[in-house]
């Protein structure tokens, strides 16, 4: 703990803390006992693998807030380790905490690709336009440890196959290495890319999102997959009030001159969890405008610091967060970006047969 009673950052990670999961039984609290601001920072741990077995790999959603209702995460808990992250309080379910845990125990699927067979294969399986699959939502399927698990690039491989229309949101540049595939499905309409960038600043980035790709190579990764064909777009994600919103229109710019041909944005969101492990990485990084951020905050959300509800988490309400809105509309005209990326087609969907299972490996 600093001298102010907020942890003291660990080099290499977003979170400094490790609070307990909101379901386990006992509950453990720190406090500071005058010592803790002459202690070494602590080194950052490491990542560790678990085991998940996935009876089935397809999730379903029906919010209003995003634009797929079918979704496949091939890992549970992220290494990028952003401070931000909304899906940090998903590693509660696994007994974990969405702290430090949330960024170095990492659960993946290894049997995913045989679930996805399996899923794909069913006789009641419709593949229509309303439901293409997004690859990566909760966390990012291209994070680091993917480089050699090569999950992702196995279930990409059967979405091609099966010629599947999916859609990927990340902030690496290690899905430059798939770009094969990428074209491959691009050439019928099959794939869509979001990059999300979230700054420009190479130091906000380095303590925002410590094992996310740098900015600038992001970019170079949506300029290539752009020159191969594949329809890129950019995510300005999270706009944090006082922090990056007024980067707003430079990344958009960066982007469109990098290949992009939409652009979207995301207010902060700060669920369960993540607003107190937000507030500490402040506190840590920021300790001069934490006040003003969450007075920001709360005037985008009605007097408080976060509102879930559908329609409003993504975008808040009031004059700040039009203000947000009527910025990113006039800078998506201004850099051509306020076009949507070509639509999924799912006409030359063909499910997997049982027979040929194996030559997708």
């Amino acid at each position: 703990m600093n001298r102010q009673g907020f942890p003291v950052p660990i080099r290499g990670r977003g979170a400094a803390s490790n609070p307990d999961s909101r379901y386990a039984e006992l509950v453990r609290e720190s406090f500071d006992d005058g010592w803790a601001s002459d202690e070494p920072v602590e080194e950052a741990p490491r990542t560790e693998l678990i085991i998940d077995h996935a009876r089935s790999v397809i999730a379903r959603n029906d919010s209003p807030d995003v634009p797929f209702s079918q979704s496949i995460n091939p890992y549970r808990g992220c290494e990028h380790g952003c401070a931000y992250c909304f899906a940090r309080p998903s590693h509660a379910y696994l007994g974990l905490s969405p702290g430090l845990d949330f960024e170095t125990k990492i659960a993946w699927k290894p049997d995913a690709p045989e679930c996805l067979l399996r899923e794909l294969g069913r006789r009641a399986y419709v593949c229509s336009p309303i439901a293409p699959i997004a690859l990566g939502i909760n966390t990012d399927a291209y994070q680091p440890v993917e480089r050699r698990l090569r999950l992702t690039r196995r279930l990409l491989e059967i979405l091609a196959e099966t010629r599947h229309p999916v859609s990927i949101v990340t902030k690496s540049a290690l899905i430059e290495r798939d770009r094969d595939v990428l074209a491959d499905m691009a050439r019928d309409g099959l794939v869509q890319v979001m990059f999300s960038v979230t700054t420009l600043d190479g130091a906000l980035a380095r303590s925002l999102e410590p094992r996310a790709a740098r900015p600038q190579r992001r970019l170079e990764a949506l300029r290539s997959l752009s020159d191969a064909g594949i329809p890129c777009g950019v995510l300005c994600a999270p706009l944090i009030p006082a922090v990056n919103d007024h980067e707003l229109e430079a990344v958009f710019a960066a982007a469109a001159e990098a290949g992009a041909r939409s652009a979207g944005y995301v207010l902060l969101r700060l669920p369960r969890e993540v607003r107190p492990l937000f507030r500490a990485w402040l506190e840590a990084w920021y300790p001069d405008r934490a006040e003003h951020v969450y007075s920001l905050m709360r005037q985008a959300h009605g007097g408080r610091e976060y509102d879930a509800r559908f329609g409003e988490r993504m975008r808040g309400q009031g004059a700040y967060a039009d203000m947000l809105a009527q910025r990113a509309r006039l800078a998506r005209r201004r850099f051509r970006l306020d076009q949507d990326l070509p639509p999924l087609n799912c006409s030359r969907f063909r499910p997997p047969s049982v027979s040929g299972q194996g030559e997708l490996f």
